[in-house]
Order: structure tokens, then C-alpha cells, then sequence
């Protein structure tokens, strides 16, 4: 009996490889402990839908991850990881110029100052070996730059009337007068690039990446108007340098992404924006591990309505479902209706607030808890292994 094991992070408790770990031996010691009348086989594969966690899946899935000394969103030196396979690789943008790398935490000064500098380094230090496809995993990101710090990483200068060059972040952006591309890495024009992204956002606007994201980055509402008009001004010039892209650019759906890096991504590498769970399940190659499985197991930290706008436990349901296996999913908790669950296409939803009430436990103690989950499964697994009936789960 095959079991796939697909599941996203727990946030703030595991990452999803650990997710899979857990329940794996959950799995083996409920599928044992019951006296199944078959073996157990499960194959692990981390997943995630494009954010923090992506560069685990890719690791997961048999990239080989590698590391290099970019600069971090207020220009302090970080070791950022990345991950690369044959001429591909996947960057997530929060290795390197993530909020979490933010020492005092985002504030009105970080919003405004915050880069992503360090994203272009590392596309720069992929190309080194030898790269030409680039999966940018975007989320989690400290800067509202409208991805001008990821030009600069790559080679452009940004400059001021004076032709001096501008200080790093978006604030900055405001007296923007030229962009010097002579510097830009030729190697780009070889490349191809996927933004892996589910945020729909323009760059500017009401709904663009200052209004809608610039709050959770520190930016007060006075930084927010400020900010929209920087990154205008940065469109304005990107326009008279590249033509009227830069303005179609601006109002593509995913440009607001990751503080605009989405626009920069868009506009000047010619990326391309594709749901983050397509994309992670292309690279992992889930569909094909599917191909014979008697379950699958996904899950992620919270299941509730946002999840069912293409989180990560919906597309490997979509997979499952293609391929004719039952799915299960296990959470942290769960805000679903019984309907929901099932329209889904989930035969089971377990989260681990059924075996403990209290949140904050089943955040500290998430790896215990999903071993009894996976458990429960694998005695549920061992029952159909020897009545021979379809799995009832």
C-alpha cells in the first residue's frame, strides 16, 4: 500500500519537510501497531504554493540547495540559500530580503527603506551557475522598491538629476531621474523567468503594493501616499527607458507582488506569473508520484476559506483528484464547514485541535500531535489492507 505524503509548512511550528517526517512515522506506527495484511510505502514531498517554504519543496524534490552572501534588505550582508537543478533554479525572495530579516522588526523607517537588492544578487549568483530558467518564489518580503533593488542586484543604476546614484529602498525612488541599464547582466537575455505568485494586486492604486501591503511592513498612511508616488515615478522613468511596457507592466495582475518586485519581474525580465502551487507541483512532480497511490495526505498550519482560493492543500487536491486518489488533510485547525470539506474533495479532514483544544499547544507541540494523527490514518490503512475494501477515510 502506497501512501503520498504532500503537505505545506505548519507556520511558526514546522516546515513542510518536517510536516511529512511526522506523519510518515505516524503513518508506519499506527499502519504496524494494527496488523495490516500488506506493506507500508510512503513517499514524501514537501510542498508549497509559492512563498516561504518553496525553496524546501524544491530541496525535496531533488534540487541541490546552494548559498550565497547577497545584501540583505537594509544592506547588511546575509547568507541566503537557494536551490538549483540541471539549468533551473529557485529563488525565494524571503531568503533574501524577507521581514523576517529585519532585526527590529518592520517599522515606518524599514518601510521606506527596506530593498530588494539581495533577490537580484542571488538571480546574478544562479546565472554564475549556469541557470537560464529562474523560478522567483515571492512572499514574505520587507521592501515596497516596486523591484527596482532587484535591477540594481542585476547591474542597472538608478540615479538622480545629478547622475548620482540613489540610495536602496522605495522611498528613494522619488527622485528617480535616469536608469542606467548598460551595466545589466547580458546573460538575462538568455534567461527565462516564472513568477510564482497568487497575489493578483496592480503595482499602484488602492489595491497596489503600497496601499494593500505597505501597513504590514511598517509604512503609516502618510508612507503609503508617498510610496505610491515613488513607485509612479519609477514607472515613469522605467517608461522612457523600455517604452510603453512599463506602463502595461504596472497594471498586470501579480505586478504588486512581494512590494512590486512582481512589476520589476514583469517589465524588464519578461517573467512570466503563474499560480505558486502550479508551479511547486511541476517541479516536485507530484502528478507522476501520484500514478498508482492509495492516498494522499496534504495539509497546511490553518484550513479555512483562504486556503480554498488555491493554497496549497487545494492544488494537490485538484492532483489527487485528477489521478483518481482519495485525499486526506491534516491541519493545525480548521474554520471549514462539513460541505466545504467535502466540495473540496477531502474524504477527511483532521486537525490537531481535534486532539487538543488549546492553540498555542498545538503550536508547540505540532510534531507529537501529527504523529497521532498519522497514526489514526495508518490504523484506518490497515483495516482496508485486510478487509480489501476501498479505503474509508
Amino acid at each position: 500500500m502506497r501512501v503520498v505524503i504532500a503537505p505545506d509548512k505548519f507556520k511558526g511550528s514546522l516546515s513542510a519537510p518536517e510536516v511529512a517526517r511526522h506523519l510518515a512515522d505516524g503513518l508506519a506506527a499506527g499502519f504496524d501497531a494494527a496488523g495490516a495484511a500488506e506493506t507500508l510505502e510512503t513517499t514524501l514531498i514537501p510542498v508549497a504554493d509559492g512563498g516561504e517554504g518553496t525553496l524546501d519543496a524544491a530541496v525535496g524534490s531533488g534540487f541541490t540547495r546552494r548559498s550565497a552572501t547577497v545584501t540583505g534588505p537594509l544592506g547588511e550582508p546575509v547568507t541566503a540559500d537557494f536551490a538549483v537543478r540541471g539549468n533551473q533554479a529557485v529563488i525565494e525572495m524571503a531568503a533574501a530580503s524577507g521581514l523576517a530579516l529585519l532585526p527590529g522588526g518592520p517599522s515606518t523607517d524599514t518601510a521606506k527603506e527596506a530593498n530588494s537588492i539581495g533577490t537580484g544578487e542571488l538571480i546574478r549568483a544562479a546565472l554564475d551557475l549556469g541557470c537560464r530558467k529562474i523560478i522567483l518564489g515571492v512572499g514574505g518580503s520587507a521592501n515596497t522598491d516596486g523591484g527596482a533593488g532587484v535591477l540594481q542586484g542585476l547591474g542597472a543604476r538608478l540615479l538622480d538629476a545629478d547622475g548620482n546614484e540613489l540610495p536602496a529602498g522605495g522611498g528613494a525612488l522619488a527622485g528617480l531621474a535616469s536608469i542606467d541599464f548598460s551595466g545589466l547582466d547580458v546573460r538575462l537575455e538568455d534567461s527565462r523567468f516564472v513568477l510564482a505568485s497568487d497575489v493578483d494586486n496592480p503595482l499602484l492604486g488602492t489595491l497596489g503594493a503600497p496601499a494593500v501591503f505597505g501597513p504590514q511592513k511598517g509604512a503609516t498612511p502618510e508612507d503609503v501616499t508617498a510610496l505610491d508616488a515613488a513607485l509612479a515615478r519609477f514607472v515613469e522613468v522605467l517608461g522612457e527607458e523600455i517604452g510603453d511596457r512599463a506602463g502595461r507592466a504596472a497594471e498586470a495582475p501579480g505586478a504588486g507582488a512581494a512590494g512590486g518586485v512582481g512589476y520589476a519581474a514583469i517589465a524588464v525580465l519578461g517573467a512570466a506569473r503563474r499560480p505558486g502551487i502550479d508551479v511547486v507541483l511541476e517541479f516536485t512532480g507530484l502528478a507522476g508520484q501520484l500514478a498508482g497511490a492509495d492516498l494522499v495526505i496534504t495539509g497546511e498550519g490553518s484550513l479555512d476559506e483562504q486556503s480554498l482560493l488555491g493554497k496549497t492543500p487545494m492544488g494537490v487536491a485538484r492532483a489527487a483528484e485528477a489521478a483518481g486518489v482519495p485525499v486526506v488533510a491534516v491541519c493545525g485547525r480548521t474554520t471549514l464547514s462539513q460541505e466545504q470539506q467535502s466540495d473540496s474533495g477531502f474524504r477527511q479532514v483532521l486537525p490537531l485541535t481535534s486532539l487538543e483544544s488549546d492553540v498555542e499547544v498545538c503550536i508547540r507541540e505540532a510534531g507529537t500531535l501529527l504523529e497521532k494523527l498519522g497514526r489514526t490514518i495508518g490504523a484506518q490503512l490497515a483495516a482496508a489492507s485486510r478487509t480489501k475494501e476501498s479505503l474509508n477515510v
